[in-house]
């Protein structure tokens, strides 16, 4: 475990620190939401580490507590989580065959996308931008920590959900988002991506009131489409290195 957390791109250690860390106080969250919708310990437990995706469990709990029917909630959830499809995609390159590709896929989410994917545009002048192995030691330590932190934040949210039943009260919910969109900023500072990141909010944002819950985020994924207009040979900005080609581009 030594060599393999010394193969994290050490600008990137501290980050993968943050987000264990986010990660498990949403967990706790989490665990107080689903006990206030009256969640035994083992059912959120089994949840957090089977389904290992915060926001569609979060979905899943809220919409069990407002008294949606079980499938329903399955439904919901499983549309939320769409865009680990787009996800899988983009780290199937740095995924090796086999059953680490089978155990890969069981951590692609939010977190692990993010910093393996995180352009090399922070790193020192002097070093060449982060390699595909690099790039596999950041998702797989950072997978870790997510797989680690968010049963053991849900753990501590389970307990405590008797004493603070209103997870709102905590604003715990609020510190994950705030951690990706940092970490998203470095791959959004050249114009195309930046319109379309741009694009995708505003889509989110003008379809929140007439779509079901946790189906705003993948309506804004049609964005992607003016990305890959803007990208064809011709048309629009062309990026290299690693931020033209995602996680794909990463061994060039």
């Amino acid at each position: 475990m030594a060599s393999l957390w010394t193969s994290v791109p050490a600008e990137l250690r501290r980050a993968v620190l943050l987000v264990t860390l986010a990660v498990a106080l949403v967990g706790v969250a989490y665990g107080v939401t689903a006990t206030a919708n009256q969640f035994a310990v083992w059912q959120i437990l089994v949840l957090a580490v089977l389904v290992l995706a915060g926001s569609a469990e979060l979905l899943f709990v809220g919409l069990i507590g407002a008294g949606a029917s079980p499938w329903l909630a399955l439904g919901a959830s499983l549309l939320l989580n769409l865009r680990n499809v787009v996800y899988g995609m983009a780290c199937s390159p740095l995924l090796p065959a086999g059953w680490r590709r089978w155990a890969g896929a069981h951590l692609v989410n939010d977190e692990t996308v993010a910093l393996a994917a995180a352009p090399s545009g922070d790193r020192p002048a002097e070093l060449p931008p982060r390699t595909l192995a690099q790039r596999w030691a950041t998702f797989l330590v950072s997978g870790i920590g997510v797989a680690v932190g968010w049963p053991f934040g849900a753990l501590i949210g389970a307990t405590l959900g008797q004493v603070v039943p209103e997870p709102e009260l905590w604003g715990l919910d609020a510190v994950l988002p705030a951690l990706l969109g940092a970490l998203a900023m470095p791959a959004v500072r050249n114009g195309s991506t930046f319109a379309v990141a741009v694009l995708a909010a505003a889509i989110a944002l003008v379809v929140t009131p007439v779509v079901p819950l946790g189906v705003a985020p993948i309506a804004g994924l049609a964005a992607l489409v003016v990305l890959l207009l803007a990208r064809r040979p011709g048309g629009g900005d062309q990026q290299g290195g690693d931020q033209q080609g995602g996680i794909a581009g990463a061994g060039a």
